[in-house]
């Protein structure tokens, strides 16, 4: 049985799969948006704050696609979700495929936090959670 926190998250990517940024009815009104690492990190607060970073991050994209390959919920406030971005740099022109881990947090049924990573490692220690070894390791 998929919990609620599961459905909203899940819901909120299929509309990311589909391109579909634009709706913000999962996120509550003082949400913490972050990205870590990459080259525009930074954190914002609230929905125009939320705004203001995702097309930021998009404005610097041709062709971005986002394809989730797992969702962990960690507990009833907390999932983990695994997955791989593509898309052609506006600047550089470059061809780019690389995984992503993204950090919602959820209070009274919406998202509070979002945080997104391009480091797995580094999502896995911030949620608390210890990162497996490197094969060979």
């Amino acid at each position: 049985m998929t919990s609620a926190t599961l459905a909203l998250v899940a819901s909120i990517y299929a509309a990311w799969e589909r391109g579909d940024f634009a709706s913000v009815d999962w996120a509550d009104p003082e949400i913490e948006f972050a990205i870590v690492g990459g080259p525009d990190p930074g954190t914002w607060k609230g929905l125009s704050g939320m705004a203001q970073g995702w097309q930021g991050w998009l404005a610097a994209w041709d062709g971005y696609v986002a394809e989730v390959d797992e969702y962990r919920e960690l507990d009833q406030q907390r999932v983990l979700v695994f997955g791989r971005i593509r898309g052609r740099g506006k600047t550089s022109g470059v061809q780019v495929e690389t995984e992503f881990v993204n950090l919602l947090e959820l209070r009274d049924g919406k998202v509070a936090r979002l945080v997104l990573y391009s480091n797995r490692d580094r999502a896995l220690t911030d949620a608390g959670l210890v990162p497996k070894p490197a094969a060979g390791d």
